[in-house]
């Protein structure tokens, strides 16, 4: 009788110890509510993630572990994102050098990723493991906002290639009725087919130049793909620029003249004609977005002589559709007509 009395009593306590070990285990594993946030193409955004609660002395003592996960339907397919143990930290894949937590509470996990597009947009799993409680945090990030219809190009001043600094990068898009590209607007040009191996200033003070068909200096090894420099000094660094030029609102057009123009001659005529001398970012509109298309190389306001080419011919870009660049011809040649644009 003792003997069952016994068992009985050891029987029980098991049973009392695996439920509060159970009781324990459910405690150390937190699971916060699904967490929308809503971001623009182009800005910055964090994501955040913080232990509802702490012990201060364990949550120091013992040390933290996060890891940042942006979550995929498979999640075999899942991406790493970020790892930080401690001082060390480790980013991943396309948020390399883009991504960064934040330093101002050891127990703020949160994290802002910077320029982001459209590729950005999903879920995003925050694990926090210090030894004391394990917290797991998912986010929904919307990245908003679709891309403006319009086209970039690229371009560099009379003075040649590599002449720009930040400032004067800014100014040259304006005066070409343009705004310099983001990094999505150049991603999407890219896709888009655009292969040019001279880099450019961007928006957010990067340079980066693309490349679909990588050779030697263009890309080499690197490519295909947006080939990064990085940010650079806006003051001192020289480079070409990216500019996003938006649909028209008014006609560009081949001014129909007896004569080849001057430069001088040329903006005159567009006057005469009640309009005004088109610009670099009014030919590209035209000709990515109306699909104009004329093999005549006329003057545009930057003393530059090009022509929109839509449908590939013999004499006439045989091989692509592209805006052809003839150059920065002397202004006093006669040679050339004349592009206008008239609001």
């Amino acid at each position: 009788m003792w003997k069952i009395e016994k068992m009985t009593s050891l029987l029980c306590i098991t049973m009392i110890s695996l439920t509060l070990a159970g009781s324990a285990y459910s405690q150390a594993s937190t699971y916060a509510p699904t967490v929308m946030i809503l971001g623009d193409i182009g800005n910055d955004v964090t994501l955040p993630c913080q232990l509802p609660f702490k012990d201060a002395d364990d949550f120091e003592s013992i040390g933290t572990r996060v890891k940042w996960t942006k979550v995929a339907e498979d999640e075999a397919l899942n991406e790493d994102v970020l790892l930080s143990m401690g001082f060390h930290r480790k980013t991943y894949g396309s948020f390399v050098d883009r991504v960064f937590m934040s330093e101002a509470d050891d127990d703020v996990a949160s994290l802002t990723i910077t320029d982001i597009s459209t590729d950005d947009s999903g879920t995003y799993r925050c694990e926090i493991i210090n030894g004391f409680e394990d917290f797991t945090q998912e986010i929904i990030l919307n990245v908003r906002g679709s891309l403006t219809k319009g086209v970039v190009f690229p371009y560099f001043p009379r003075e040649g290639r590599y002449n720009l600094n930040y400032g004067e990068a800014t100014k040259a898009c304006l005066h070409q009725n343009a705004l310099v590209a983001n990094l999505d607007q150049l991603r999407q040009a890219w896709k888009g087919g655009l292969d040019w191996c001279n880099a450019g200033w961007l928006s957010d003070g990067t340079v980066h130049y693309p490349v679909v068909r990588a050779r030697g200096p263009c890309g080499g090894s690197r490519g295909p793909g947006v080939i990064s420099y990085g940010t650079r000094n806006k003051q001192n660094s020289r480079y070409d620029v990216f500019c996003f030029a938006t649909a028209l609102k008014g006609q560009f057009y081949w001014l129909v003249q007896p004569d080849r123009l001057t430069f001088d001659e040329a903006v005159q005529a567009c006057l005469d004609d009640g309009a005004e001398i088109a610009t670099v970012g009014h030919i590209y509109s035209a000709w990515k977005l109306e699909g104009y298309d004329r093999c005549d190389a006329g003057w545009l306001a930057d003393g530059s002589v090009r022509y929109p080419i839509s449908r590939p011919r013999k004499n006439c870009s045989p091989t692509e559709a592209a805006v052809r660049f003839v150059g920065f011809p002397d202004k006093m040649q006669k040679s050339y007509g004349v592009y206008c644009y008239k609001k």
